[in-house]
């Protein structure tokens, strides 16, 4: 699917209000995953180089990058971030209704 495409799939599900509801309640997951891999790469640092890092290996980060954080060990995501160079903050916030 070619990207033009699928930005007009995504605006056009947004109009439907459960889709909407859904895509906006994965929006800290892609913050995180957003900025774990600006981060990395504003490092320089190759999947498989941050992998060694924090004792994994590449396709584990692949798969992590990818989405499979969610399955990811708080543990994990601080060897992650201490690795290049950061630290993790969790904070609760109010939802919007």
């Amino acid at each position: 699917m070619k990207k033009d495409d699928l930005d007009n799939l995504i605006e056009e599900q947004m109009k439907r209000p459960g889709f909407r509801k859904a895509w906006h309640d994965l929006d800290a997951e892609f913050e995180l995953l957003g900025s774990m891999i600006a981060a990395r790469e504003k490092a320089h640092i190759s999947q498989a180089e941050l992998a060694e890092k924090i004792g994994t290996k590449q396709p584990a980060l692949s798969r992590l990058e990818k989405g499979g954080y969610k399955k990811a060990t708080f543990e994990t995501l601080e060897k992650i971030a201490d690795a290049l160079g950061f630290k993790i903050s969790v904070r609760l916030e109010p939802k919007h209704s």
